[in-house]
C-alpha cells in the first residue's frame, strides 16, 4: 500500500533554516524599536469567538464576508482563526482591565493570522504581522507618534523609498454627510461597477473607494476632506504638524479609507515598490469607537498592523543585506574514543558558558571534520587527540587566519573570547 504524501496546505509555507534567521532579525528590530518607543509585547490566542471579529473589524469587509477561517468547535461554539490584531488585543485590554492603568496602554504583538484569499506575491493565507496598538489618549501626537514608529522601521530595516500616505477618515457626523455626496456621485455609475463594489455601495459607500479593480473611476469623487467638521479638522491639521516636525515625509491621499469598518480619524498607509501591482506594506488608523463597541468604556485607541512576508520580498527585491549570519564560535574535532568522550564534556561547559559550540556525530574523518567547520562559519576548530588528552591540553585553530596554539582545557572558554 502506497505511503500517502503530505504537502503543506495552499497558502502557507515553511520558513527553513538560512530563511528563518532573517524573521528573527526583524522581529528583533521590531521588539528594539518598541522598547525605545515605550511600547510592551501582548499575546492574544489565534482563534477567537467569530462574534468578536463581526463587531470589532465590520459585517461589510471582505475579512468577515469571506476571507475568515470559522468553525465550530466541539462545544458548538464559533470560532474563527484571526485574521487580523487589532480586535483580540482590545478584547484584551477590556476583559483585563487594562483601561484602569493611569497611564496610556501602548501594547505591540507579532504574530501569525489567518485570511482565505487566493495566494500572490506577499500574500498568503497563513501571513504575520507586527503591530502597536495604544489606548487612552485622543491627543494627535500620539497618532503621530504611531506613524512615526512604522516608518522608523523601515528605516532601521534599511528599505528605500517607503512612502507615507494619510487621510481623515472623520466622526460619525462627518461621515454621515460625506456618504450622501459619495452616494450621489457612485448611484450613476453603478451599473459599470464590480460586483462587490455594486453590492456596498447602499451598505458601506466608503469601502466602494477601497475597491482595487474600480480605482480609475474613481478620480473625480468627492473628498472627504470636505465634509470634516471642525473637530476633525484640527485634529488632522495636528497630526500633519507633529509629523512635519518629526520629519516623517507624508503625502495626503483623500481617498484612502482603508479596508476595516472601525477607523476614525486619522489613516494611513505605508508604500513601497517591490511586490508587483501591491504596494501597501502597512497601514493603521485611529478607532475611537471599538473599545465601547466590544463591550469596554469609552476609551481611545490607535494602531498599525504590517505585513512581515511583504518587508521580506521588498528587502529581497532592493538587495538589503541583513546582518543576520552569526558565525559558530567553536567547532570540536575528536580523534580517538577517549577524545570523543571528553568532547562531549567539553561542548555542555562551552555552550553553559554562553558559547555556541558544535561537534561531529556521524564518525567522520578529521578532514571532512574541518569541512563542517568551515560550513558553519565557525571561528575557531578545537582538535582533541588522545596525546592532547593525557597532557590535559586541547589544539585551537582560527579558522580566518590558520594560526593554531595549544591551551589547556580548562582554559579553552578564555580562549575562544
Amino acid at each position: 500500500m502506497a505511503k500517502e504524501r503530505f504537502e503543506k496546505p495552499t497558502g502557507t509555507q515553511d520558513v527553513l533554516p538560512g530563511a528563518v534567521e532573517k524573521w528573527q532579525y526583524i522581529e528583533g528590530k521590531a521588539r528594539d524599536l518598541c522598547r525605545r518607543f515605550n511600547y510592551r509585547e501582548i499575546r492574544t490566542p489565534m482563534f477567537e469567538h467569530t462574534g468578536l471579529f463581526e463587531r470589532g473589524v465590520g459585517e461589510t469587509t471582505d475579512i468577515v464576508e469571506g476571507e475568515m477561517y470559522t468553525f465550530k468547535d466541539k462545544g458548538d461554539r464559533d470560532l474563527a482563526l484571526r485574521p487580523e490584531g487589532t480586535a483580540g488585543v482590545v478584547r484584551a485590554y477590556v476583559q483585563n482591565k487594562l483601561y484602569g492603568e493611569p497611564d496610556v496602554s501602548k501594547l505591540y504583538y507579532i504574530g501569525p493570522m489567518f485570511r482565505y484569499e487566493r495566494p500572490q506575491a506577499g500574500r498568503y493565507r497563513q501571513f504575520h504581522q507586527f503591530g502597536i496598538e495604544a489606548f487612552g489618549a485622543v491627543d494627535p501626537a500620539i497618532d503621530a507618534e504611531v506613524v512615526s514608529l512604522g516608518y522608523q522601521f523601515y528605516k532601521d530595516l534599511g528599505l528605500k523609498d517607503v512612502r507615507v500616505e494619510i487621510n481623515s477618515v472623520g466622526n460619525a457626523p462627518s461621515r454621515a454627510a460625506y456618504r450622501e455626496k459619495l452616494l450621489g456621485f457612485l448611484r450613476p455609475m453603478k451599473d459599470t461597477l464590480c460586483s462587490d463594489c455594486q453590492r456596498r455601495i447602499e451598505r458601506n459607500p466608503l469601502r466602494v473607494l477601497d475597491c482595487k479593480v474600480d480605482q480609475d473611476k474613481f478620480t473625480d469623487a468627492p473628498s472627504i476632506l470636505d465634509s470634516l467638521d471642525e473637530e476633525c479638522t484640527t485634529h488632522f491639521e495636528k497630526v500633519k504638524m507633529h509629523l512635519d516636525i518629526m520629519g516623517v515625509e507624508f503625502t495626503i491621499n483623500p481617498r484612502l479609507v482603508r479596508g476595516l469598518d472601525y477607523y476614525t480619524h486619522t489613516a494611513f498607509e505605508y508604500k513601497a515598490a517591490g511586490i508587483g501591482s501591491i504596494d501597501t506594506v502597512g497601514g493603521g488608523g485611529r478607532y475611537n469607537g471599538l473599545v465601547e463597541e466590544i463591550g469596554g468604556p469609552d476609551q481611545p485607541g490607535i494602531g498599525f498592523g504590517i505585513g512581515l512576508e511583504r518587508i521580506l520580498l521588498i528587502l529581497e527585491d532592493q538587495k538589503v543585506e541583513l546582518e543576520t549570519a552569526k558565525p559558530l564560535d567553536v567547532y570540536f574535532v575528536a580523534l580517538g574514543e577517549e577524545a570523543d568522550i571528553e568532547i562531549s564534556k567539553q561542548l555542555y561547559i562551552l555552550r553553559s558558558q554562553g558559547f555556541s559550540a558544535e561537534r561531529d556525530y556521524l564518525g567522520r574523518k578529521m578532514k571532512a571534520q574541518m569541512k563542517s567547520a568551515d560550513r558553519m562559519s565557525a571561528r575557531y576548530t578545537a582538535i582533541l587527540g588522545e596525546d592532547e588528552l593525557k597532557n590535559g591540553v586541547i589544539t585551537v585553530k582560527s579558522m580566518n587566519t590558520g594560526e593554531q596554539r595549544t591551551v589547556k582545557l580548562d582554559e579553552l572558554g578564555q580562549a575562544l573570547v
